[in-house]
């Protein structure tokens, strides 16, 4: 009997204890120093950051334009070998809706009722367009309309949209947004791009806007010259100083670069076609572009002792070998090794702190440039295509480390590259390669809406290109194909087999 009092007693103890602990439970679990608001500001310049290309992009985009290539393979095996290597390819994908749409969903939601924040919830609308962009050129049908909805709506399989439907809302977006910025209110104090400047804001609304215009040059070309004029009506980039450029710093490393500098430091080349252009036109933007490490037979051997950055050195590594049978193609260039090639200096343009350009004044008059060749605009052609070649190579000064061009260099420059009427659609684009550089996502979407540069396709065998000489998408990740394969399927219908032959919406032959 002693016993069993005792185990009552012991439950009812117990029970107190519970009772006890249950009273403020809920108070003892908050963090009192939690953070349980975030400005919205904070929220779009983590977008903005964020916005800057990555690693992935080196094995797909700067690669399928031909810019740069690895030999290696393995688990970064992807466009260097036409292969379709979807962690990889998620890489856009991943970025984009968790670290961009996400925020800016979110941002434009908390402001877009509160006068107060109107330019900020303008901003907001003008990256996310951006963001959009992105990902629909890269993917073509994607979540758009639904997209980051997740916590607001509880939306965790949203549906894609198709691209036509989004490019007709991305133009609105742009319009609406950049019109309705206003320099006269509220600034948008500890903004990281412009810090807050409306104007450039505004200027970089309509070079959007001008950019996505251009997109639906081959698809819808009456729609493309209404939007490009309204673009300038509503005023573009003036100068340099309107370049929305991430400027990163030892807090946040520029991503290409911290790859270049680390663990991938000997696996990327400048590639054999975009070297002999710039060396066959006398381009000084190679000087500021390249090192090669004259005699290295290995990644240990690439030192500044061997390091050469004069023009007439360098050698691009050609497409279409691996680290093996590039043997054949080291031997017939009289070097030492595959280390040997021409590489991007990671002292200079990879440098970790190097900034990051996503849209800029060269590119913006480059597009003005064809828009006036196609009669859309009634500026001066020639004029605004060597302002925009003028442009990128002034740009190339913000890299520091002696990459900037003189004025006498450009000069000559362009005295001997004046435009030719008639190959004025080949000249402007493929100055557009060149100023795009880096920027993979936007080289490889105006390569493929405008077909220039005339580039080799990449030789290698055992490509997954089954009907195309070019990769023309990035495929949907496993991760949508396993949680949201309803939707993914209806896209497929809509737009053609999930492979990197299929061409989005706008991308017509």
């Amino acid at each position: 009997m002693k016993r069993i009092n005792t185990y009552i007693l012991g439950g009812m103890l117990s029970l107190a204890v519970c009772v006890s602990c249950d009273s403020g439970f809920d108070e003892m679990n908050i963090n009192p120093i939690a953070l349980t608001d975030v400005e919205p500001v904070f929220q779009l310049n983590s977008a903005l950051v964020s916005s800057a290309p990555t690693y992935g992009n080196l094995s797909y985009e700067t690669t399928i334009v031909k810019q740069m290539i690895t030999p290696f393979s393995g688990v970064g095996a992807a466009a260097n070998f036409n292969q379709d290597n979807r962690n990889v390819a998620a890489g856009n994908w991943e970025n984009g809706y968790r670290n961009l749409i996400k925020n800016l969903v979110d941002v434009i939601n908390r402001t877009q009722d509160d006068p107060a924040q109107a330019n900020l919830y303008h901003i907001a609308r003008i990256w996310r367009a951006f963001a959009f962009m992105v990902l629909t050129d890269t993917y073509g049908d994607i979540p758009y309309f639904s997209a980051g909805q997740g916590y607001l709506e509880n939306v965790s399989n949203p549906v894609y949209d198709a691209q036509e439907a989004i490019y007709a809302d991305l133009l609105n977006e742009l319009e609406g947004a950049s019109s309705a910025l206003d320099p006269a209110g509220q600034p948008v104090s500890g903004e990281v791009l412009y810090g807050g400047d409306i104007t450039k804001w505004r200027r970089l609304g309509n070079s959007l806007l001008l950019r996505a215009a251009m997109r639906l040059s081959k698809v819808d070309p009456g729609k493309a010259a209404d939007y490009a004029a309204r673009a300038v009506a509503g005023g573009v980039m003036e100068s340099n100083d309107d370049n929305a450029i991430i400027r990163h710093n030892a807090n946040f490393n520029n991503p290409i670069g911290s790859q270049l500098n680390g663990g991938q430091s000997a696996f990327y080349y400048l590639t054999e076609d975009f070297v002999d252009y710039l060396k066959m036109n006398d381009d000084p933007r190679l000087m500021s572009i390249a090192v090669r490490y004259i005699g290295a037979t290995s990644g240990a051997d690439q030192t500044e002792g061997v390091a050469d950055r004069s023009v007439d050195v360098q050698i691009g590594m050609p497409q279409g070998y691996d680290n093996t049978t590039v043997s054949e193609a080291v031997a017939a260039s009289g070097l030492a090794s595959l280390w040997d090639y021409s590489q991007l200096d990671r002292t200079r343009m990879a440098d970790p702190q190097a900034p990051s350009f996503l849209v800029t004044h060269a590119q913006t008059r480059l597009l003005l440039a064809e828009a006036a060749v196609r009669g859309w605009i009634s500026d001066d052609a020639a004029a605004l295509y060597a302002d925009g070649v003028r442009a990128h190579m002034q740009q190339l000064a913000a890299y520091g480390g002696g990459t900037a061009i003189s004025e006498d260099a450009i000069t000559t420059y362009l005295a001997a590259h004046p435009l030719d009427a008639g190959a004025a659609m080949e000249q402007i684009n493929t100055e557009y390669w060149v100023a795009s550089f880096l920027n993979g996502p936007e080289a490889f979407a105006n390569f493929r809406r405008s077909g220039y540069p005339e580039l080799t396709p990449n030789p290698y065998p055992g490509s997954d290109l089954q009907s195309e000489d070019f990769i023309r998408r990035i495929t949907y990740p496993d991760s949508e194909l396993n949680v949201n394969q309803e939707n993914v399927q209806q896209a497929i219908t809509r737009q053609g087999p999930d492979l990197l032959d299929t061409r989005v919406w706008w991308d017509t032959p």
